[in-house]
């Protein structure tokens, strides 16, 4: 098989378990619900389903599936987050029970605005790609929500969670994964929150190598990755000048130059080891990540590597990328399932480690990457939202010349 032929078989196996791993039963109060890890039947995550949605798109689009039956499972999903599942201020739980779409007490998190925001990302291109009904489901829904909820005034920023026995906690105070957050917020027709909102968190230059570039405290790859899984960056600055799509190339090749480095002398890091970011370990769920951290950041890697930190990355570093894919498949069988590459392994603990299961966010990652970079399917209904349109105007995001 030639090396890019893993991209396609990868892109079908993170398609079957969105597909696969959701409640499929049309009389369940949680119908269209996936799971957050295939290693656990009973819980689903919301950003889980953010992703499915897209993937759902992308399954019509390769022909996995029929129009018909993408469309029954898209419609089932949004009515189900309109009318079961469970919320506060139109923010969702993390967690859900699979079966009742309440949130799930095992897992008990809180109503996230991050996983929220992955979830109406993958709304918004339901509703772009099919209209009609779906486009007015998802607008009940985003109209819902109260963003003003998350919002602390005093500071600035944005709550990075919220219980309603205790109200928000914890801040969106520096550059990380929540990019997304800001078009939603301000741009809402219902609950928006002021626009200063974007210069509310730190950005803060680090440089490892030659890579100079805004990294979040701990330095996972999936937080150059997500927001950019729907928007398009390449080829907008911000109103301070910043291009965040080549932050994310930087930052992926920062990532993988110190794998290749290996201050530690691990087993599982090389060249085509590379894209440590969070993701199953040996000790559990981790967040693997490589330099420059915060000065306030005590990081130490245990040699896990993620397939979906290089694949996540594809946009940005797509024959390095590749070539992990390659590698990963290539000589790492155990690597392998059924729903393509499992989350993760290790090489440094004894005996060697391979995780036996899939996360969602992680397979999502993966699979609308793979399609962006190969079409832009997702980038292109993202960016024709209104809303979408809107926030980038509010927040005075130009097209670089």
């Amino acid at each position: 098989m030639n090396k890019y032929e893993i991209v396609a078989k990868e892109a079908k196996g993170c398609f079957d378990f969105f597909w696969k791993e959701a409640n499929t039963d049309p009389e369940s109060p949680g119908y269209g619900l996936i799971l957050d890890q295939s290693a656990n039947k009973k819980v689903a995550s919301i950003a889980s389903v953010g992703f499915g949605l897209s993937a759902i798109i992308i399954g019509i689009e390769k022909g996995w599936i029929t129009y018909e039956q993408g469309y029954e499972r898209t419609r089932g999903t949004l009515h189900t987050f309109l009318h079961n599942v469970e919320h506060e201020g139109g923010f969702f739980y993390h967690f859900l029970n699979m079966e009742t779409a309440k949130k799930n007490e095992e897992f008990y998190d809180c109503a996230s605005i991050i996983d929220t925001s992955l979830f109406l990302n993958g709304a918004i291109t339901s509703a772009e790609y099919f209209g009609g009904e779906i486009k007015e489901l998802f607008e009940q829904i985003y109209q819902r929500v109260d963003w003003n909820m998350y919002y602390d005034k005093e500071k600035n920023q944005f709550y990075m969670g919220y219980r309603p026995e205790t109200g928000g906690f914890g801040h969106w105070d520096m550059y990380a994964e929540q990019m997304m957050q800001y078009i939603l917020g301000v741009a809402s027709p219902t609950h928006a929150v002021p626009v200063e909102i974007y210069q509310g968190f730190e950005r803060r230059l680090g440089k490892y190598g030659e890579y100079e570039f805004y990294n979040c405290p701990g330095g996972s790859l999936f937080t150059h990755q997500y927001s950019h899984a729907w928007f398009s960056f390449e080829g907008y600055v911000d109103g301070d000048g910043i291009d965040w799509f080549e932050n994310s190339v930087k930052a992926s090749l920062a990532n993988r130059k110190y794998c290749i480095d290996n201050p530690d002398g691990l087993k599982t890091f090389h060249k085509d080891s590379w894209g440590l970011t969070a993701c199953a370990t040996p000790k559990g769920y981790g967040t693997p990540g490589t330099p420059p951290y915060h000065p306030n950041v005590q990081k130490e890697n245990d040699g896990t590597v993620a397939p979906a930190g290089a694949a996540g990355s594809i946009v940005f570093t797509k024959e390095e990328s590749i070539d992990a894919m390659n590698y990963f498949y290539n000589h790492h069988p155990k690597l392998w399932g059924e729903y393509g590459f499992q989350d993760a392994y290790n090489l440094d603990v004894s005996p060697e480690w391979y995780a036996d299961h899939v996360i969602g966010i992680d397979k999502g990652i993966t699979l609308l990457m793979i399609e962006n970079e190969q079409t832009g399917l997702i980038w292109d209904l993202y960016m024709k939202n209104e809303h979408v349109k809107r926030g980038v105007s509010m927040l005075n995001w130009k097209k670089k010349n």
